[in-house]
């Protein structure tokens, strides 16, 4: 029986059956990707044999739907995230020209407001950020309206107050009303209009006919939950300035408000010190893969900007190899009672150990804005504490006798302690739970491991706040034809057995990028836009769970941000970024 015999619902058998007919897969490319360039050409030449109903654009449209040679019509003017509430009419609006639309408000200004209002206007109408000097010099590609169309001429702002900097508790809502003549965007604190200046930009879109279009609006909107990170390693590859800073500004574009700074680990210590120039001197990798205080502060100052805090991570007292500048900070490691000339963790034992935390923690306390420090306390082993004779005779005397976890709980205690000396909160990685160290009330607990879910249903049950981080380890290499994406989507970090009083306390999440496998070179696409799919999940209504459904959105996201600088590479299949000019280098350092 010819399996050309087949009913016309059964697209993907006759697909199928195709391929298989025409030997596509025993041509000479015997890849997957030259497979697939061979399947339209196939499909074509098999007209004839296509029950009558079914054209090449139905088998198409199939094939498509699972990242073959199909191609996906991104939305236009749809926001990522997607707001809570959002009603849209079928009356258009046509934006004037750049000199004559204007940015104001009503009542309180600030320098936030002001520097957002620049950024905004260049985003909107060329694309870029970079000064309005250079980019006046481009040719304006956009048209006016016409004498019988209705336009846009002005965004009035209303807010209530402008903190200096964002903090775990910042307000972010808002409000935006676009109708004939202008639009107005209300919030009660800088980080709400914020947030709704993204939106406001992302709803504009270019018209059929070449100009800068908006429909009639009205949109209601604010995040699931507090915390939206994003974690960055620096140390097992040191990231370039101008590339965090493009990193920052795609996180404002997802409505991320935090940036992990795993800024030092066992590779290197990039950070520059200014109570410590050894650890930077014998710790990084060299002299240029630095950190000085004027790039922290600068990174501080530009995250401050678009709403974003950032959370420094100092690992210890594993993860802590590069900070072997300092004297009898490590420690030694024997065999068979000889030193073997390596070291192991930072050594609880001496008291000159807490002297030095002390001194750096408050340079460290002092030099980032916000409340919280990422104090580590993952992955510790202890072999070589268990090699040393002074460390054991240590444990002897505290009594502790073979349980390395209680050395560890007692380095940990101490470390927390002086960090509430300092009046810093703390964030950890899940073992500091789990080993039953004592920590205060306040602090964020970031559960990493497998099992997550049950991690997450422990840590709450002891009444702590937990952020998730397991599922969305983004340096995962996969394969995209799978569309990663997708399963990062359908995560949801209150996805756990616990009452309604535990899931209160997860605050978020974050997408991590260690950086085994990524440097400046590759960074930027190796995480956009698969974090886009964590940061609507982060920020949007918890109903909103189909992935199918946003593949459109997240295309158009993708050229977005595609047009504005940030190299997204492309994950929802073929297609193309259709916009009238391409997007220029940003001009991030002076």
């Amino acid at each position: 029986m010819s399996c050309f015999k087949a009913n016309k619902l059964a697209v993907v058998f006759l697909f199928g059956c195709i391929l298989l007919d025409e030997h596509v897969f025993s041509k000479p490319y015997d890849d997957t990707i030259n497979n697939f360039r061979n399947i339209q050409e196939v499909i074509r030449q098999n007209q004839d044999r296509i029950p009558e109903g079914l054209g090449l654009d139905d088998l198409m449209t199939a094939h498509g739907q699972n990242g073959g040679v199909g191609t996906l019509d991104p939305t236009r003017g749809a926001p990522w995230p997607l707001p809570r509430e959002l009603k849209t009419t079928n009356d258009v609006l046509i934006l004037v020209k750049p000199e004559s639309f204007k940015f104001t408000f009503d009542s309180k200004n600030c320098d936030l407001l002001q520097t957002a209002f620049t950024r905004y206007y260049n985003v909107i109408f060329y694309g870029t950020q970079e000064t309005p000097q250079v980019i006046k010099k481009q040719a304006y590609p956009w048209r006016s309206p016409t004498a019988n169309e209705t336009s846009l001429s002005s965004l009035i702002v209303t807010m209530e107050t402008c903190p200096e900097y964002p903090t775990l508790s910042s307000n972010e809502n808002y409000t935006i009303s676009i109708a004939v003549g202008n639009a107005r965007l209300k919030a009660e604190s800088i980080w709400g209009v914020l947030r709704g200046l993204e939106t406001f930009s992302q709803i504009i879109y270019e018209s059929s006919d070449g100009g800068l279009a908006v429909n009639v609006t009205t949109i209601t909107d604010y995040p699931r939950f507090a915390h939206r990170g994003l974690l960055l390693d620096t140390s097992r590859h040191f990231i370039e300035l101008p590339t965090l800073l493009a990193n920052l500004d795609a996180m404002a574009y997802n409505k991320f408000n935090v940036f992990h700074w795993h800024i030092v680990d066992d590779q290197s210590f990039p950070y520059q010190s200014s109570k410590f120039p050894e650890l930077s001197n014998e710790g990084a990798y060299d002299q240029r893969h630095i950190y000085t205080q004027d790039d922290v502060s600068l990174v501080i100052a530009y995250a401050r900007e678009r709403g974003i805090r950032v959370v420094p991570e100092y690992d210890t007292p594993g993860h802590s190899q590069s900070w072997g500048s300092i004297k009898d900070l490590l420690t030694p490691c024997y065999k068979d009672g000889k030193p073997t000339g390596t070291f192991g963790p930072i050594n609880p034992t001496l008291n000159s150990t807490y002297v030095f935390l002390k001194d750096f923690f408050a340079e460290v306390v002092a030099k980032y804005a916000d409340h919280y420090i990422h104090m580590g306390g993952d992955e510790v082993s202890f072999d070589c504490w268990k090699s040393n004779s002074a460390i054991t005779a240590f444990m002897k005397e505290k009594g502790f006798n073979d349980d390395y976890a209680k050395l560890e709980e007692y380095y940990l205690q101490n470390l927390l302690e002086i960090m509430s000396e300092l009046k810093a909160g703390y964030m950890v990685w899940q073992e500091v739970i789990d080993n039953g160290v004592k920590v205060r009330n306040d602090t964020v607990v970031e559960v990493w491991k497998g099992g997550y879910t049950s991690e997450m249903a422990k840590v709450t049950k002891e009444g702590y706040r937990a952020i998730l981080s397991s599922p969305w380890y983004l340096n995962y290499v996969v394969n995209p034809y799978i569309q990663a994406w997708k399963t990062y989507y359908n995560v949801d970090p209150q996805n756990f057995t616990g009452t309604a009083a535990q899931k209160s306390l997860v605050i978020g999440g974050e997408a991590c990028m260690w950086a085994e496998y990524v440097d400046t070179t590759n960074i930027i696409q190796r995480f956009w836009p698969r974090a886009s799919a964590v940061g609507e999940r982060l920020w949007s209504s918890k109903d909103l769970t189909d992935a199918n459904a946003a593949t459109g959105r997240l295309a158009e996201h993708r050229c977005r941000m595609v047009r504005r600088g940030i190299q997204a590479e492309p994950v929802t299949g073929p297609g193309f970024c259709s916009y009238e000019w391409h997007s220029r280098s940003h001009q991030y350092l002076p």
